[in-house]
């Protein structure tokens, strides 16, 4: 009977030992150490897009831009003697050729009408005839057309190369040639209206009424608690050239940060755009981080529906309930707290507190949420019942990592589609879209109000233009 008695109390002692040995394997921590919450890094986005302008686009940006008549003058002194009315308009439609990446050679079809005479002095005092004036010219420009930082469309530079043409006119049979005067007349109106100051064509209407609407807040949210973003631009990035084949190509792109509002308080607009800056990036890319935060009491009750009072059964004889569940950070963990009560076959019914930790994880084949890296620390007054949960870590770590598990894909189809809609517009000339979005939940922030999410979307920008 004592090498029996013996044998039975080495079997114990050999249980107990057992049962240190695995719960000193298992990394500790002190839930009650409380350490620093993480703070969520800023949240940015970044839209680059290069756009090629056909020629047929171009050809009616310049058409829009050069109006129909570009002078028109009375009583001016021509030369010789001469003087009278000069009207400048155009006759026909410019054309173009790119010469390098920032100058194109512009030819413009002009008609020249008015009406010449010699002037009313001395022997031209006794003649009032004036002879009436009909002529076309196609003058050649060299010009360097530039997009300003307050989006206007300006010349930098401007020469005139060649008038396309001798105008000469016989007045009372003096020949009076009037090309002198009329090229000083076209580079005249050009230094007026051709210069960087003055704006061929503002652009700023057209950006702030797409930007109007790309620009707006979009919303997502998980069941009942919606969160929106706005896009705050720090950056407005563009640069444009001719290439070889005479196309204006254009880089737009926009950099800024990303805020998140409560969705009652959300903008009612789109934040002012900066001035222009030089771009010298050419990759079609979207990327925009959206900064999603599920707040505690929110992650309670998500985790309640899954945990509070389900049965967890943790061996043949013992099931393990856990209640009263509540979360917070724990450094890059998230901790979740739960009282528990274990009741046995044999009648003996435990009860404690249990401080889980885990990571904060993204199944993308599932697009759940889920938590790895799961470990947990077991306080009760029962050194007996701590050794048993001792030996059963696994099975309730396998048990947490099943039910914590939360479906995000309503959320990221919303997310998507609110993307996808704010960032595609139409317009009079060209069609905006999205192409090959994604979006996908990339770092997870336990802070302190909640578990911040950086939700990425990622695509291309597709310009059509009409």
């Amino acid at each position: 009977m004592k090498i029996q008695t013996n044998l039975i109390r080495r079997k114990h002692l050999n249980l107990f030992f057992l049962g240190l040995l695995m719960l000193a394997s298992c990394k500790s921590f002190n839930p009650h150490q409380n350490p620093t919450p993480l703070q969520a890094p800023p949240a940015f986005s970044s839209v680059n897009l290069p756009v090629t302008v056909p020629q047929n686009s171009l050809y009616k940006i310049i058409n829009q831009a050069i109006p129909a008549v570009l002078l028109e003058e009375e009583n001016l002194e021509m030369g010789n003697s001469a003087e009278g009315s000069l009207k400048l308009s155009r006759n026909g439609n410019p054309s173009f050729t790119s010469l390098d990446s920032q100058r194109i050679q512009l030819t413009l079809p002009l008609k020249i009408q008015g009406r010449v005479g010699l002037q009313k002095k001395g022997f031209g005092s006794f003649l009032q005839t004036k002879i009436p004036l009909d002529e076309a010219i196609s003058p050649v420009f060299i010009v360097n057309p530039t997009i300003n930082p307050d989006w206007s469309l300006a010349i930098k530079d401007f020469e005139l190369v060649d008038l396309g043409g001798k105008i000469n006119l016989e007045v009372l049979g003096m020949q009076v040639d009037l090309s002198g005067i009329v090229e000083k007349e076209i580079t005249k109106w050009a230094a007026e209206n051709l210069n960087s100051a003055n704006s061929l064509l503002n652009l700023k209407s057209f950006v702030d009424l797409a930007w109007n609407q790309v620009g707006k807040p979009f919303f997502i949210g998980w069941e009942d608690e919606r969160s929106a973003f706005s896009i705050q631009p720090d950056s407005v990035k563009l640069k444009e050239f001719f290439d070889e084949n005479q196309n204006l190509n254009i880089w737009l792109g926009l950099n800024g940060r990303v805020n998140t509002h409560p969705a009652d308080a959300a903008p009612s607009r789109a934040f002012p755009l900066p001035k222009l800056t030089e771009n010298n990036i050419s990759e079609n890319k979207l990327e925009i981080t959206l900064p999603w935060t599920l707040s505690y009491s929110q992650l309670d009750r998500l985790l309640g529906e899954n945990l509070n009072n389900v049965p967890i059964r943790v061996d043949k004889k013992t099931v393990l309930t856990p209640s009263n569940i509540q979360s917070q950070s724990f450094g890059e963990y998230l901790q979740i707290n739960m009282d528990f009560f274990a009741a046995q076959e044999n009648g003996k019914n435990l009860d404690g507190k249990l401080y889980i930790i885990g990571k904060p994880s993204f199944d993308e084949a599932t697009n759940s949420l889920y938590f790895s890296d799961i470990n947990f620390k077991m306080e009760s007054g029962n050194l007996g019942a701590q050794t048993s949960v001792g030996l059963k870590k696994r099975k309730i770590i396998k048990q947490i990592e099943k039910r914590a598990v939360f479906p995000l894909g309503d959320t990221l189809e919303e997310g998507l589609g609110n993307i996808q809609e704010r960032l595609s517009l139409k317009t009079g000339i060209a069609d905006l879209s999205i192409l090959n979005l994604q979006i996908v939940p990339e770092n997870f922030y336990p802070t302190k109000n909640g578990l911040t999410i950086h939700i990425k979307a990622t695509g291309k920008v597709d310009l059509t233009w009409k």
